[in-house]
């Protein structure tokens, strides 16, 4: 994992997990690594990750039972509220960029729809 200087780790692996949920990398109901493990892989300090997991259980996308580790949320909507809060963010900062460039709305619509007919 290359992290940000720009934002917090803890954030970072979050972020890091729920890409990996969106993707299909992880599945809901699968076990994570434990924090020491996350930690030694992504050679970050122990309490980094137990403020991720902490923060990520408090949303309700992992839940930690006593002895046998960490899980994804088996929540279906949960999944669905991810996508569509990851994909705002990224458009967030699309449309931001494009006006910052002084590019109109309906200008970069008509960029994005050419874009696709060369995908």
């Amino acid at each position: 994992m290359e992290f940000d200087n720009s934002k917090p780790i803890y954030i970072q692996i979050i972020e890091d997990i729920k890409k990996r949920l969106i993707r299909g990398e992880i599945k809901l109901g699968d076990k994570i690594p434990s924090q020491r493990e996350l930690a030694k892989d992504i050679k970050v300090n122990p309490n980094t990750v137990q403020r991720a997991y902490r923060e990520m259980e408090s949303m309700g996308l992992v839940k930690t039972l006593r002895g046998q580790g960490t899980f994804i949320s088996d929540q279906e909507e949960l999944l669905n509220e991810i996508k569509k809060e990851m994909a705002s963010e990224v458009l967030i900062k699309f449309v931001e960029e494009m006006r910052s460039l002084g590019i109109k709305d309906d200008e970069a619509i008509n960029l994005i729809k050419s874009w696709q007919e060369k995908i």
